[in-house]
């Protein structure tokens, strides 16, 4: 029997789905909820596709409950960047941009490609990446209503003030849950604490790091891990005389990039491996923005290092990262 391999292109209310076998490939579209995960297995079970390899793009937490299904019933996992289904895309000269055609490129890109498979964290490390995540949409809305009270009217003022103590009052419990729920694991707690003896690191961002990153021993290397987050060094170069400045790459987790900005900048500051760091990079005459971007490569390296060592900081060592 040929191996099947199925293409999910997921969007917040419904999955579509491509069924590709032998060369042929079959269709179905199905909810994005519970029931409809049941009415997709059941579809793959009819068709003889209950080892099929499962490839979906890893664009948002739309595709995290269906993948953790479909895992859970012993299907073959894929979480792709979209950069790569881009590119294959591309290859295959491909001009049709629908639903259905996604899921079908996604399918042949697993079949020709057989992309790394994926496997979803322990239930505590979802659980507390819901609460950070939460926290993140809660501290972004109240940055969004305390600008609409700057110059408000008074007719609206004080609804506006109402619902800055209501967001207040709901960011602390969230605060409080999560270091509730880290100090209730021990492998969470054991990591924090050996992320918090990194100066520059802090509570807040400690938590997200947690959150996202998930077990570090998944990843390869120090490299794989900043790849994943997407501060990896992006060089552009053609030939011999097109030589373009090297940027971030930004293709990876924006909301982690986002949480070590300012922890950069404070390493920069007061973390002494960072400050010589610091000072070598200014010296070759780079330019203060690509300094901080180093600096957020170099702190994933010291986080990679501390987490898979199980050891606490080390200035001396983390000088020669």
């Amino acid at each position: 029997m040929s191996k099947a391999f199925v293409g999910i292109d997921v969007s917040k209310r419904k999955l579509d789905v491509a069924l590709l076998c032998g060369g042929k490939i079959k269709h179905k579209t199905a909810p994005n909820t519970p029931e409809g995960f049941e009415e997709l297995s059941g579809w793959l079970a009819r068709n003889n596709a209950q080892g099929a390899h499962v490839c979906m793009e890893a664009t948002s937490t739309y595709g995290e409950p269906v993948a953790t299904f479909l895992f859970d019933r012993g299907f073959t996992v894929s979480m792709v960047n979209p950069s790569r289904i881009k590119g294959f895309a591309q290859s295959e000269l491909s001009r049709t941009k629908t639903d259905k055609s996604d899921a079908a490129l996604i399918a042949r890109f697993c079949e020709a490609l057989g992309p790394s498979t994926w496997a979803p964290d322990p239930p505590e490390v979802r659980e507390l990446r819901a609460l950070v995540r939460r926290l993140d949409a809660l501290i972004g809305m109240r940055g969004q209503e305390a600008n609409r009270l700057e110059g408000a009217e008074e007719v609206v003022a004080g609804r506006i003030r109402e619902h800055l103590e209501y967001l207040d009052a709901e960011i602390k419990r969230i605060r409080e849950t999560i270091d509730d729920r880290i100090d209730r694991t021990p492998s969470l707690r054991d990591k924090r604490e050996l992320l918090e003896s990194i100066p520059g690191i802090g509570p807040a961002t400690v938590g997200l790091i947690l959150a996202e990153f998930g077990d570090v021993a998944r990843f390869e290397s120090a490299k794989h891990l900043a790849a994943f987050v997407g501060i990896s060094p992006r060089r552009f170069e053609s030939g011999s005389s097109v030589k373009g400045r090297t940027r971030m790459s930004k293709i990876g987790n924006a909301r982690i990039r986002k949480a070590l900005f300012m922890p950069a900048l404070v390493a920069l500051r007061h973390n002494e491996a960072f400050i010589v760091f610091r000072q070598r990079l200014l010296d070759a005459g780079k330019a203060k923005m690509l300094i901080v971007g180093a600096a957020m490569r170099k702190l994933i390296h010291v986080i990679y290092g501390v987490l898979k060592s199980g050891r606490p900081f080390n200035a001396k060592l983390a000088m020669g990262t």
